[in-house]
């Protein structure tokens, strides 16, 4: 299916991705009482971070993402992924994020996946900003002609 403006999303894989992640996400919270969020599991599994997760769950769970997108990419199709021809954009957005994500009590998947599905009142807030901010940004791209 092809979405007007977007000749390159994939909305039925985007669909089964979400399903996925909201799946492993519930597994997670019924069946060890963990909440699945990326940036409190690898500052448990790194030791920067403390918490009740034991530190082999967090640090089986931080390899598991990458394994499991090598694994689709062996078994489906190769992902096609460019990035910037030099590393510092990604370690300097990768530091800020990482600040952004302890300063906030969470990240996306911590806030957005567990936290809503919990309707937790700091998760439903720091979506919410999160939205507004994507939003914020695609629109003042696109006043700027970068989109």
């Amino acid at each position: 299916m092809i979405l007007p403006g977007y000749p390159d999303a994939l909305p039925l894989q985007g669909l089964i991705g979400g399903l996925m992640i909201g799946l492993a996400a519930a597994i997670m919270l019924l069946g060890l009482g963990r909440i699945a969020g990326v940036s409190g599991m690898a500052a448990r599994a790194t030791g920067i971070g403390g918490g009740s997760t034991p530190q082999g769950l967090a640090i089986a769970f931080i390899v598991g993402l990458p394994l499991g997108a090598m694994i689709i990419n062996l078994l489906v199709a190769p992902v096609e992924a460019t990035f910037p021809a030099s590393p510092w954009p990604l370690l300097i957005g990768g530091l800020i994020v990482g600040f952004g994500t302890r300063l906030g009590s969470g990240c996306t998947s911590g806030h957005g996946v567990c936290g809503m599905s919990r309707l937790s009142p700091r998760s439903l807030m720091a979506t919410a900003l999160f939205m507004a901010s994507g939003f914020a940004t695609v629109g003042l791209m696109r006043l700027g002609g970068v989109l």
